[in-house]
């Protein structure tokens, strides 16, 4: 027997091209976001006002996206890429320097960073290269898909924006990976950059050489570059099997742990919620990484899958390098804990990157029936 009111159900949410499994994932990891960030910034509600009014932007910005169809993504995709990369050029040149870095441009009303619309551009640009190109790729497709990513990577990291640049250069290569590349390409590439760490080291500036020294040894400066880490840890480790409760972390709430809205806001919920708590926040980023992971088995050409998997996979390590940096598995680099920490632009670039895997979703069943 068909339930036609399930299946008139379904019709209203493809018509409107929204992914329902994934909605409630994303709705739901927002809620508890702003749950934590209620006690992480001290009970400011206008803290909780400016996030709810972002995340009401971010939703509008991922049903708008998910109203263009993979095809014209596709179309779109080398003018996204280009306008990017000269905002990204426009940047080192006449960019607003804040914090120690040159990351935004000045539109009067409203500061704007480039590097989030790269998040975006990338991997619809490989999505676009790769898909038109025979696959598994030859190592002439390789060197073109490593400059395209390598334009907008350079340019980020001299802003310096470290985060963002990994983000964007992991969005690039899982397209390249999905594409078939041969593994000895990678280990070629694996092998290049051992050879070439020393250089590298050379390169990075003083403060990314000192939170690498600091991840391997964080009591070389425990009032210094070592503080954050060893803070967050405590934070972690003291909040046992079911935490503090509530508002009692006292890491947190006695100015012990630093930027705990922001980057660190997973040991906030660590200590407040406990193993049970984290193990319940990873239930939801795990439910959203599997339903991006089914749209991009499901999707029906090339170009849907490679941006799908892309897509996908970029957002575990966003969250992923988060939590390790925080646990002090990872050196710290300045990402934010999507959809929970205290956010802006990424927070849009992020839901409308989900407004695309609910684009590729519902057209495929459209198309489909």
């Amino acid at each position: 027997m068909i339930d036609g009111g399930s299946n008139n159900q379904s019709r209203t949410w493809q018509r409107y091209h929204l992914d329902l499994p994934l909605l409630i994932g994303l709705f739901s990891l927002a809620l508890m976001g702003l749950v934590i960030l209620y006690s992480a910034g001290s009970q400011n509600g206008d803290l909780i006002l400016r996030q709810v009014l972002r995340l009401g932007v971010g939703f509008a910005a991922m049903f708008a996206v998910a109203q263009i169809t993979p095809q014209q993504l596709s179309r779109w995709s080398i003018w996204i890429f280009g306008v990017g990369t000269l905002l990204l050029i426009l940047v080192l040149l006449t960019g607003e320097v804040g914090k120690g870095a040159q990351r935004w441009l000045d539109l009067g009303l409203v500061r704007f960073q480039p590097s989030e619309i790269m998040k975006l551009a990338v991997p619809l640009m490989l999505a676009r290269f790769m898909a038109t190109s025979p696959m598994p790729p030859s190592f002439k497709t390789v060197i073109v898909g490593a400059i395209l990513i390598g334009i907008p990577t350079f340019l980020i990291m001299k802003q310096p924006d470290l985060g963002t640049s990994l983000l964007i250069a992991s969005s690039g290569l899982f397209v390249l990976l999905f594409a078939g590349l041969r593994w000895r390409y990678v280990t070629a590439v694996l092998g290049a950059v051992v050879v070439a760490a020393p250089f590298i080291w050379n390169l990075l500036h003083t403060y990314q050489k000192n939170r690498v020294l600091t991840f391997l040894d964080p009591e070389r400066d425990p009032l210094g570059t070592g503080y954050h880490i060893i803070q967050s840890k405590i934070a972690i480790g003291s909040g046992g099997l079911y935490g503090k409760g509530w508002l009692n972390g006292t890491q947190s709430h006695l100015d012990f742990l630093p930027e705990r809205t922001t980057d660190f806001i997973f040991a906030v919920a660590s200590e407040e919620f406990g193993l049970l708590g984290v193990l319940l926040l990873l239930t939801a980023y795990l439910f959203i990484v599997l339903r991006g992971i089914y749209i991009a088995i499901q999707a029906q050409d090339s170009f849907s899958r490679l941006l799908a998997g892309s897509l996908t996979m970029t957002f575990f390590v966003y969250f992923f390098v988060n939590i390790a940096m925080v646990s002090g598995l990872l050196p710290v680099v300045g990402l934010p804990l999507p959809l929970v920490s205290y956010g802006g632009t990424s927070m849009v670039t992020l839901l409308a990157s989900f407004g695309i895997l609910m684009s590729i979703q519902t057209n495929r069943k459209l198309v489909a029936t």
